[in-house]
């Protein structure tokens, strides 16, 4: 009976020290990505793919795409396509309040609709973009990504918080 205790004590003290070593190796929380800005998660996303092809958006833009006033949001960064005929689009949103991100997705997912519709029949290859779009959020941050490699842009984006 001892020795079954002992095992059992070893067995409890191993899986808190696992605890343990998993919860310090978590990286950065949802907590410490309220010191980040758009600008910096978006500087990350362009270390990982080349942006060259699109270009930077305004407030202006923002309000027109997406339907969202600059000032109901703490920070953006906002990438187009430089032709109509292209979706490539990139939007790292920081909200001020994280009631927001529901509202914010909510528009994005109402350009996701309009694009749908526009290039659905028009031009397929752009399509496809839309429809394996990345669209999500993480801590104040909202991620929507329209391209060739928006897997990598949210590998990105992730990666941004774990710094």
């Amino acid at each position: 009976m001892k020795q079954y205790n002992r095992k059992l004590a070893a067995a409890l003290v191993a899986f808190a020290l696992a605890i343990g070593l998993l919860a310090g190796c978590s990286g950065k929380g949802d907590g410490d990505a309220d010191k980040l800005s758009a600008a910096d998660v978006g500087e990350r996303i362009g270390q990982a793919v080349s942006l060259d092809g699109m270009k930077q958006g305004d407030a202006k833009k923002l309000q027109k795409l997406y339907h969202i006033d600059a000032g109901d949001v703490e920070d953006f960064v906002l990438y187009t396509a430089t032709s109509n005929v292209k979706a490539d689009e990139l939007a790292v949103i920081k909200i001020k309040d994280e009631n927001q991100a529901e509202s914010v997705k909510a528009k994005i997912l109402q350009r996701i609709d309009a694009q749908t519709v526009k290039f659905k029949d028009y031009r397929p290859e752009e399509y496809f973009l839309i429809e394996k779009h990345v669209l999500k959020t993480k801590g104040p941050f909202i991620l929507f990504a329209v391209s060739q490699v928006a897997d990598r842009m949210e590998r990105a984006f992730d990666e941004a918080f774990s710094l």
